[in-house]
């Protein structure tokens, strides 16, 4: 998997750890507060998904510019 697509993965779960956390938002604010702790969770887990792909993003750029020796 090249740069770009760990970059389009990343915008991708991004995307949803931010749907997630306004669910989790709109639970807290609204009647279901006990549905607010695992929407709040899975967006822990998508943002850290996004985190890992944005990594190995970096790393493949540092590899493609570091001279081979």
């Amino acid at each position: 998997m090249n740069r770009e697509a760990h970059v389009k993965l990343a915008d991708e779960a991004v995307t949803k750890a931010e749907k997630l956390a306004g669910w989790a938002e709109n639970a807290v604010r609204g009647d279901g507060p006990h549905k607010a702790a695992p929407y709040a969770a899975a967006g822990t887990l998508w943002d850290s998904i996004a985190r890992t792909h944005l990594l190995i993003a970096e790393a493949k750029i540092a590899a493609d510019t570091t001279p081979e020796g």
